[in-house]
Formats: C-alpha cells, structure tokens, sequence
C-alpha cells in the first residue's frame, strides 16, 4: 500500500469509486446513504483529490495483484494552529473481497505510522456502534472517548449511535 496524490486519486478515481460503492452496499456506516451511485461515488473521490492537493488530506490505498483498489484509509489534519499535534483517522475501506485478510490492520497501522512520522501525537475518530470495525479499533490500542447516539444514518436510513476513540501516539503531556 502507499501514499496517493491527488493526480492519482483523479486518475484511479473509479476505482476508488467502486471500494466506496462496494462499502456503502455492505452496509457500513462511511457517510452515505444506499444505493450509492458510481457517478456520485466518483465526485466524491475527485473532491478528495482536492483536500489532498492542498495538504489537508492524506490518503493510503491498497490494490489487488489485479490492480483493483481493496482497500483506503485516510487522515485528515486539522488546518487550526492549536490542532496541529492530531489528526481524524477517516474513511478506513476495505472491499468486502479482501475482508478478513488482515487488510484493515496493515491500512490502520500504516496511518498511525505516517501520523507519528509527522509529529501528530494524537489521533481521533467516529465508527458506528457495534460495528465489525469496533473490533479493529480496540485490538489496536485505540479507546473509546464515548458514544453519540443517533449521530449518523446506516446507508439503509436507520440512525444509530456512534463510538468516538482516541489513540496517544505518545507519552507526553496533555494526556
């Protein structure tokens, strides 16, 4: 897996499309509603391109031995200067084809290696309550800050609570 830009990110665009797609169908909770469109799905990947042009978005992807897109994670840096240490761990993807291969740890694991690369100390993210993505996270050292209920909707419409977790990537102060 690597690091995208945002030229290939618009150019493998579709590809990514048909991850987010595949997601949404799969009924994880990733901010949209079923059915995605492959279009929409597509816009929304090209818009992503932006954010990473401009520095405020890194995205990591991991393909198949076809060349197919399995798998992405993101980190989203906050442009305020007191938020400058963390980072939003966002949009963890992996097809439904490469799921249980270990794919989700490799994707998480590399985001949390970049962060620290960088100086962020701290990481945060929002996962859907009683998710299969719930498991990843708490193996994975991360913990649980509380649960929003009725923050988002499922892709079928349905509102169901959201798990907010937290991962030091240090020892220091503030903790």
């Amino acid at each position: 897996m690597e690091r995208w830009e945002g030229d290939r990110i618009r150019a493998r665009a579709d590809g990514l499309a048909a991850l987010l797609t595949d997601t949404v169908a799969s009924g994880a909770s990733v901010g949209f509603l079923a059915p995605l469109g492959h279009a929409e799905a597509v816009d929304w990947w090209r818009e992503r391109a932006h954010a990473v042009a401009s520095g405020g978005l890194a995205v990591w992807a991991a393909l198949d031995a076809t060349d197919r897109v399995t798998g992405t994670v993101g980190l989203d840096f906050p442009g305020r200067p007191n938020s400058r240490h963390r980072a939003e761990l966002v949009k963890l993807m992996v097809h439904r084809s490469a799921r249980g291969q270990g794919l989700g740890r490799r994707l998480l694991t590399t985001a949390e290696r970049a962060a620290a690369a960088d100086g962020r100390t701290l990481l945060h993210l929002d996962t859907e309550t009683g998710s299969p993505a719930e498991r990843l996270y708490r193996s994975a050292g991360w913990t649980v800050a509380g649960t929003i209920p009725g923050y988002a909707a499922t892709p079928a419409g349905e509102l169901r609570p959201t798990t907010l977790y937290y991962k030091r990537l240090d020892d220091g102060p503030g903790g």
